[in-house]
């Protein structure tokens, strides 16, 4: 217990939206040039003024949550041509279904502490942005459920030319699955761990107002075993193995409001699964369509495509049909951002106990500026998971509100609530759970 008495819990913003949901929430844009790796992330439109005459960007014309107000910016600590930048968050978190049940749930409050260390380089070709994090979560009366992640990941960039560059990114983890989450074993009650091992080279290359990406990926998975309720161990090792993937985009700016794309990737899958239940697929998702920027307070992304994954497993068979992602924000004012999401996906055998599930997500969200210190965001989605190889089809709604107070360019205090619920044609799948996040971060 003396976690819970030295530090009083940190967020679990990022690691519950995640295992709410297939779909993954809105995010920041990707800027080039990252969006070579990750190919289906919105690219915000490119500025084609000449570098001489552009201006920087005022705060205030920048997304509510990407905004650094003048006297918030972190310091860092500079040693020659890298600069340091650590951070801690302690918090609290109350959950009121530890164990994701659909009756006589159990509560409790976790204690987390979750430091960070990020290190970048500053050459002036070049780079390397490097981020060590931990985090730790001790339950007051479930230790069970207490967890440890601890991960390394980096990205790097090396300008062959002017227009021309190569793309590194890598992680090296250990983690958890989370009880109740949708890769989480049935009847688990204890976290299940696992080791991420991933890497991604990337070429891309601009031709004026073409830019076009190429890539290779690989991600080696490897589990541990988890409790059961009635005691017994459940061993996950059949889900280890290696999912490799090929990825390319290609960007076309037709106006400085107006750009086309196409985005396609290829993945080969080989886990280890069992002769009853092999877990090996191949498969290929494509997407094409627009970014636009309708005035300059709405922005947006529209595509469609195709998505197909075989399964070796023949209860299974093949997953395919058309794809597609809408996501519109809209600023009525420079205090006020509005999003609204809509995509489809075919989740990975790797991360899933089913070995096949296409689900369908619509999202809306807010993001405000109460004070140039205080940011209030709320944001509601739902969520349709069809299964194959069982008679399942699951209904997710997620909804959650959060309050960050800027204290100074050193820290920022945080308020979080979430509410998730799962109905599940399996009624022991079944849950709904609140949860509510006090946390305290510092940053240097």
């Amino acid at each position: 217990m003396a976690g819970w008495r030295v530090a009083t819990a940190v967020a679990l913003a990022v690691a519950s939206t995640a295992s709410a949901q297939v779909v993954p929430p809105v995010t920041t844009p990707v800027a080039p040039p990252w969006i070579g790796q990750q190919v289906f992330e919105t690219a915000p439109l490119p500025d084609l003024t000449s570098p001489d005459q552009r201006t920087p960007i005022p705060p205030e014309d920048l997304p509510v949550t990407q905004r650094v107000q003048p006297g918030y910016e972190p310091v860092g600590v500079r040693a020659g041509a890298w600069m340091f930048s650590p951070s801690i968050t302690t918090g609290m978190l109350y959950d009121s279904n530890v164990f994701a049940t659909p009756r006589g749930a159990q509560s409790d409050l976790a204690a987390v502490i979750a430091p960070t260390l990020r290190a970048r380089t500053l050459w002036e070709r070049n780079g390397l942005d490097l981020q060590l994090s931990s985090q730790s979560y001790e339950y007051l009366n479930h230790p069970g459920l207490d967890q440890t992640d601890v991960g390394l990941r980096g990205t790097g960039w090396i300008d062959v030319r002017h227009d021309a560059q190569i793309l590194t990114s890598f992680q090296a983890a250990h983690l958890h699955e989370g009880v109740g989450t949708l890769s989480s074993p049935t009847g688990a009650v204890q976290p299940t761990p696992y080791d991420l091992f991933s890497g991604d080279v990337t070429y891309r290359q601009e031709f004026n107002r073409l830019t076009a990406a190429v890539g290779t990926r690989v991600d080696s998975y490897s589990y541990g075993t988890t409790q059961a309720q009635n005691g017994s161990v459940i061993d996950q090792s059949n889900r280890d193995g290696q999912v490799y993937q090929v990825h390319g985009r290609v960007d076309y700016t037709l106006s400085p409001n107006l750009a086309v794309f196409s985005a396609a990737e290829g993945n080969n899958r080989e886990l280890r699964g069992t002769p009853e239940n092999p877990l090996d697929s191949s498969g290929y998702r494509l997407l094409s369509g627009v970014d636009v920027a309708l005035t300059h307070l709405i922005t947006g992304e529209f595509a469609a495509g195709y998505v197909s994954q075989r399964f070796a497993d023949v209860t299974v068979g093949t997953i395919a049909g058309p794809a597609y992602r809408a996501l519109l924000t809209w600023s009525p004012t420079r205090l006020l951002d509005l999003h609204v999401k809509a995509e489809r996906v075919v989740t990975e055998s790797a991360d899933t106990t089913s070995t096949g599930v296409r689900a369908d997500g619509f999202e809306v969200g807010a993001d405000y500026e109460l004070r140039r210190n205080v940011i209030f965001s709320l944001m509601g989605a739902y969520e349709l998971e069809k299964f194959f190889a069982q008679v399942r089809t699951d209904r997710v709604t997620t909804a959650d509100a959060r309050l960050k107070y800027l204290l100074s360019q050193y820290g920022y205090l945080s308020l979080e609530y979430r509410f998730e619920r799962r109905d599940s044609d399996i009624p022991v799948n079944s849950f709904d759970k609140h949860q509510v996040m006090i946390n305290v971060t510092s940053q240097f």
